[in-house]
């Protein structure tokens, strides 16, 4: 099942810049030495700043999105609509349907590419800030977050390999949620909307 996926509103980096606490991250996920070292490699600093989450950049300095950031997606779709399902929601009748989603997703969906570039279409990139509030014990708390954004306009192309034929409804449900619920950081705000089409 291959798939373009066109963004509607910009989305945002969520990779940190900082290398260091970039591969503490990655090492406590990644599955091998090989891979932590790949991810870790893929990302260069792009800021002198901390707190700015960045996309990973290929060689040519195109920003990307890896697959397991799409089946992270699918995950959080599928959770959201098998409770939507079961309360009557017609577009969730696929995800309320599976039992151990995540079991499914992880053993039977698997993504490609590995790296899957965003195509900005001659746009360039820019820059969201936003507050982040926080309630701790000395009160509330107050600070600016930064990420770099990917414009709206710019597509991805990936394909699905389903090992069980069956999940395909599921993987159309979670990518028709997707244009409510966006791709990339700060979705709550409607960041990361998207269209979606098949394609040959």
């Amino acid at each position: 099942m291959k798939v373009r996926i066109t963004l509607t509103e910009e989305t945002l980096g969520t990779s940190p810049s900082n290398e260091e606490l970039l591969a503490t991250y990655i090492a406590s996920k990644a599955p091998t030495d090989e891979l932590t070292a790949q991810e870790v490699a893929a990302i260069k600093a792009q800021s002198a700043e901390d707190r700015v989450t960045i996309f990973p950049r290929l060689a040519d300095g195109r920003p990307f999105i890896y697959d397991y950031q799409i089946k992270g997606m699918l995950k959080d779709s599928c959770k959201a609509l098998a409770k939507a399902g079961k309360a009557g929601y017609a577009g969730g009748k696929a995800c309320a349907a599976l039992k151990a989603y995540k079991q499914a997703i992880d053993g039977l969906i698997f993504v490609s590419p590995r790296e899957i570039p965003y195509d900005m279409h001659g746009m360039r990139m820019g820059y969201c800030e936003r507050p982040l509030r926080a309630s701790t014990p000395m009160g509330e708390r107050v600070s600016i977050a930064k990420s770099e954004s990917v414009p709206a306009g710019s597509t991805i192309e990936l394909e699905f390999t389903l090992l069980d034929p069956s999940l395909e409804q599921m993987v159309r449900e979670c990518l028709d949620y997707g244009t409510l619920r966006g791709i990339g950081g700060w979705r709550n705000s409607g960041k990361g909307r998207y269209t979606w089409e098949e394609i040959k």
